[in-house]
């Protein structure tokens, strides 16, 4: 198995923490900007997108800030994808923080997908 590399990506939104809390945590939010539909048992979400699916584990999250996730085919990896809102203490600027992993060679295609996916979440949020 190839060494992925750590990148991170900051996104400022135009919303309140609570609210794009619900898009990033929740199997219906989820689905509506991340895949084409999200189902959860406990601590297991499976992510659909046009008849392929993937598994992940809920590994953490805290309300109104973060959840990070770790897919069940890396189960034994170090890897992890973790999207998490930041406020900047004065302005109250809200940022969506994600930290995803990739193998060297497949950064850009995975930071296009993360730009593309979370231009669809500002406009379901009107924050476009």
């Amino acid at each position: 198995m190839e060494e992925k590399t750590k990148y991170e990506m900051e996104f400022p939104i135009q919303a309140s923490p609570s609210l794009l809390y619900q898009y990033i945590s929740t199997p219906s939010g989820l689905s509506e900007w991340y895949a084409d539909n999200v189902n959860s048992r406990g601590e297991f979400f499976t992510f659909i997108w046009e008849g392929s699916e993937e598994k992940a584990k809920l590994m953490s999250k805290k309300s109104d800030e973060r959840i990070k996730f770790k897919w069940v085919e890396d189960e034994d990896s170090p890897y992890f994808f973790e999207l998490r809102i930041q406020v900047d203490d004065i302005t109250k600027d809200v940022s969506l923080m994600i930290t995803d992993f990739a193998e060297e060679d497949e950064i850009d295609e995975g930071k296009m997908l993360w730009e593309n996916m979370v231009s669809d979440l500002k406009q379901i949020l009107g924050s476009a």
